[in-house]
C-alpha cells in the first residue's frame, strides 16, 4: 500500500483550505492509499521557528514524510506566497527529503491574482528539497469554498471536478512510481 502525506500548512483550524482537503482525501481513501497528516500550526511553535531538528515532534513529522511515496503540500496564499507557518516547516524537512516522491501542490487564495503563487513561490521551494515530480497542482477560490456552521464544507462543482481529476492524476503518478519500484525488484 503506498504512503501519502499531507501536509498542511494553514496557521487556523476553520480555514477553507481544510474544505479542499477533505475532498482531496476523499479521492485518495477510494483508492486504499495509507493516508497520514501533518497539520504544521499544531507542531511546537518554538521548534519551528528556532528550527530544532532534534524535536520529537519535528522527528515524527519528517519520518511522515521520508516514509511518504507521495506527498500533499497545501498552504492559503498571504500576500502572494505560501504561509510562514508552512515555510518554517519546508525549512525542517532534510535537503533533498522530498526527492523520489510524487508532489501535489495545493493552494487557496482570495483573488485569482494569487494564482502564480503555486508556480513562482511554492514550486522551486520544493524543488530546493529534491522534488523533482510536481503535478500541476490546483488552485482555488475561497469563493468557491463555504464553510457551514456545522463546520463541513461545500465546494462549488467546478473546484470540486479539478480537484477529482488532479487527484486522479495523483493516484496514476503514485501506481506509475510502485509499478516500477516492484519491476526494479
Amino acid at each position: 500500500m503506498s504512503k501519502v502525506t499531507v501536509i498542511s500548512g494553514s496557521p487556523s483550524a476553520s480555514s477553507r483550505l481544510n474544505g479542499v482537503l477533505q475532498a482531496v482525501q476523499t479521492h485518495l481513501n477510494a483508492a486504499s492509499l495509507d493516508i497520514a497528516t501533518i497539520d504544521v500550526r499544531n507542531l511546537p511553535p518554538e521548534d519551528l521557528i528556532y528550527t530544532n531538528f532534534e524535536s520529537p515532534a519535528i522527528v515524527t513529522a519528517n519520518q511522515s514524510v521520508a516514509e511518504a511515496d507521495a506527498v500533499i503540500v497545501a498552504t492559503p496564499i498571504y500576500k502572494a506566497s505560501y504561509t510562514g507557518v508552512i515555510k518554517t516547516f519546508l525549512d525542517l524537512i532534510p535537503q533533498k527529503g522530498l526527492e523520489g516522491k510524487v508532489i501535489f501542490p495545493v493552494a487557496i487564495g482570495g483573488t485569482i491574482a494569487h494564482l502564480l503563487a503555486l508556480e513562482y513561490a511554492l514550486k522551486p521551494v520544493l524543488a530546493a528539497l529534491g522534488a523533482r515530480t510536481q503535478l500541476t497542482g490546483v488552485f482555488a477560490l475561497d469563493s468557491q469554498v463555504k464553510r457551514n456552521e456545522d463546520g463541513s464544507f461545500e465546494l462549488a462543482e467546478e473546484l470540486e471536478q479539478r480537484l477529482a481529476a488532479a487527484a486522479r492524476e495523483f493516484i496514476r503518478e503514485i501506481e506509475l512510481r510502485l509499478a516500477s519500484r516492484n519491476a526494479a525488484l
